[in-house]
């Protein structure tokens, strides 16, 4: 095999200018060796090893090689984790329970499977996620963590810091461990890097905390850095305790399961909090800096189609909601939860596929362009939904159909480059707050190439102006680098803008919600850390 690919790299390399060319190539190599396939990730592997040998990059190669090449084209690389089974506070009706695996989750989901070949251990599973990315031509040196495994808040403290603690080590720790990811058991790999594991080493929060601190320091400028932190909880756990803490554990976006806003609804389903919870949590987390991501459930039990329409709808016309991002999450019927009885009895009964996708199209149009949908359905997979729901490539479909959206992911460049752009703004109320969207876009508004996000406060605890999310799309360039259009300059001119508003609006202090990796790139422009942001004095 490994001869076979050195081969195809010598002879054929500079001739693959896409998959189609890569195809072909990898055909012919496994005619010649009597193989049955070759894999992209072994590939990419020897050819790591020629440009560390000195070889020129091949970048159509290396496009070509890529596997999922859309996690990285908006940025950042995503990596989930999941946190360990752990009684959850609530008794929703549509939560499947599986044992050794947090409520709502299943066993099956490709993120819980990664997760328990890792034990749940988040060193691990940190590790082993960039190792998989980089073997598939991915190079995830800006890293997006993303914590899942249901209420983050109801999690016992030392557990959080601990968690977060063992998630900065192994990206920092990852250059020099990344040959012996998988070759080591986890035992010996747990030895080698003397994880501290609460439930073994009884250290006190304290410490945790210092520790904490000087692996974040680390990270700063580490060739591997969290750039972000996302933390899912309920509306109903939200407080300013809450959000200093999560501040301090570096988080910088919020998902919170708002499933829909009307109390009869959220009753029936037994949700435990109603609109009032919803609205006070969207508006403490807007006043602390965090972007934030609703969780929409559509087809509940006690909705239906108009319904739910209306009271997307109403997501972006009462100042009280006006989410940053979407996750649809529409209702499915799984082995293990109260609506699965309900639906063997009548009680319930899923939206057919027609009028799920009819609902979707329309709720897609009613977006606004300051919006980003994440996800259109949850990755459940098909064998584990009894009713509802089961088509996995919704998104793809509604496209195929010529669904237009104007939503963020619809219209983010993708590593296109930067041609001519204008500058554009979006100013809207929120939460008794003024929200400005700077975005700079093509001349006919299709392509999205960055966006500032800035918010006027004067309740706020932080600052009275404080901007919650800078973002320049396309492909994610490696630090270091600087011909992408992430290092264009792009960023530095939509925060300068958000300065000059901030200044027209007579406000002189001006903070930023900023990732742990990034504090550097604000220091250089003059910000300086400040508790858990960075701040600047503005003339």
């Amino acid at each position: 095999m490994s001869e076979a690919i050195k081969k195809l790299l010598e002879n054929y390399a500079p001739q693959i200018k896409n998959r189609h060319d890569l195809e072909n190539v990898k055909r012919l190599i496994c005619k010649k060796y009597h193989l049955s396939t070759i894999l992209n990730s072994d590939i990419f592997q020897e050819y790591q090893v020629l440009l560390s040998a000195g070889q020129k990059p091949l970048k159509l190669l290396e496009n070509s090689l890529r596997k999922r090449s859309i996690r990285t084209l908006s940025g950042v690389a995503p990596v989930a984790v999941l946190t360990k089974p752990y009684p959850c506070p609530g008794k929703c009706v549509y939560c499947p329970h599986e044992d050794n695996v947090p409520t709502s989750y299943l066993s099956n989901e490709p993120a819980v499977m990664r997760a328990i070949r890792c034990q749940y251990n988040p060193y691990q599973q940190v590790s082993s996620r960039l190792k998989s990315l980089e073997n598939n031509g991915h190079q995830p040196t800006k890293i997006e963590l993303i914590v899942i495994g249901g209420t983050w808040s109801y999690l016992p403290t030392r557990y959080q810091y601990w968690y977060i603690l063992s998630c900065f080590r192994a990206a920092n720790n990852y250059p020099k461990n990344r040959n012996n990811i998988f070759q080591q058991t986890f035992s010996e790999k747990k030895a080698q890097i003397k994880l501290i594991t609460p439930d073994k080493q009884n250290l006190s929060l304290v410490v945790l905390k210092k520790l904490l601190k000087k692996e974040q320091k680390k990270n700063e400028t580490a060739h591997y850095q969290i750039i972000g932190i996302t933390l899912e909880t309920r509306p109903d756990y939200i407080s300013r305790q809450e959000l200093l803490k999560m501040r301090e554990l570096g988080c910088t976006r919020v998902e919170i399961g708002v499933q829909v806003i009307d109390d009869d609804i959220l009753k029936l389903n037994q949700r435990g909090h109603g609109v009032a919870e919803i609205t006070s949590a969207t508006k403490l987390l807007k006043q602390f800096g965090f972007k934030i991501t609703y969780h929409v459930m559509p087809a509940l039990p006690g909705s239906n189609p108009v319904k739910d329409l209306a009271l997307f709808k109403q997501l972006f016309s009462d100042e009280r909601f006006q989410p940053d991002q979407i996750k649809f999450y529409p209702t499915v019927v799984t082995h293990g939860s109260l609506l699965y009885r309900w639906y063997l009895t009548g009680k319930y009964q899923p939206y057919s596929d027609s009028v799920l996708q009819k609902l979707i199209i329309a709720c897609k149009s009613a977006v606004p362009r300051y919006v980003r949908i994440m996800r259109l359905i949850r990755d459940i997979p098909g064998e584990s939904i009894v009713a509802g729901n089961k088509i996995t490539n919704l998104r793809q479909i509604l496209k195929d159909q010529g669904v237009k959206c104007q939503c963020i992911r619809c219209r983010e460049a993708r590593g296109l480059k930067i041609l001519k752009y204008q500058i554009n703004f979006i100013k809207y109320p929120a939460s008794h707050g003024i929200e400005y969207f700077i975005s700079a876009d093509s001349l006919d508004g299709q392509i999205l190439y960055g966006f500032c996000r800035l918010r006027l406060d004067q309740n706020s605890p932080v600052a009275p102006a404080i901007i919650r999310e800078l973002h320049v799309y396309g492909e994610l360039v490696p630090i270091g680098n600087d011909h992408q259009i992430q290092h264009s300059g792009l960023g530095k001119e939509l925060l300068k803008i958000a300065e000059k508003l901030v200044v027209k609006n007579k406000i002189n202090r001006l903070a930023i919600i900023s990732g742990v990796g990034v504090r550097q790139y604000y220091r250089h422009l003059g910000y300086h850390l400040q508790k858990t942001y960075l701040v600047k004095r503005l003339k």
